[in-house]
């Protein structure tokens, strides 16, 4: 079980509520996540407009609301049966998200903010993981 300090949970909610979807979503996934790794492509395929990728984003925020490990655990099951993701994408997805959204909150982005958000990233790829196994 993961310990939240007060900071770490209001910074999570207050990154949240700073970013843009709209710009964070389609940078994500097409500028970064499916041109550096063009075989990421074949998970997305039944998505049809990639530029909705904002309900990642809006998945996201449910887990800052919610529990985190019964809110992944279907998708983790449904990530690992049914899609068959490779769990390291997950890494890279966190990777990714990271750093788009390092730019767009600025100098906001101090390290200790970016230290809370690299947690809440490696608690989220952990729970996605969880099926796998």
């Amino acid at each position: 079980m993961v310990a939240w300090t007060d900071f770490e949970r209001a910074t999570i909610k207050d990154i949240f509520s700073k970013i843009d979807y709209e710009v964070v979503g389609p940078a994500l996934f097409l500028c970064l996540f499916l041109i550096v790794y063009p075989w990421t492509q074949r998970y997305f395929a039944g998505f049809g407009n990639l530029y909705n990728a904002a309900v990642v984003m809006q998945g996201l925020e449910k887990v800052v609301k919610n529990n985190i490990k019964a809110t992944f655990t279907e998708l983790s099951t449904l990530h690992s049966e049914k899609l068959q993701v490779d769990p390291d994408n997950f890494m890279l997805l966190g990777d990714f998200l990271a750093i788009v959204v390092a730019a767009q909150l600025g100098k906001d982005f101090t390290p200790e903010v970016h230290a809370a958000f690299q947690k809440f990233l490696a608690v989220v790829v952990s729970s996605l993981r969880r099926q796998y196994y």
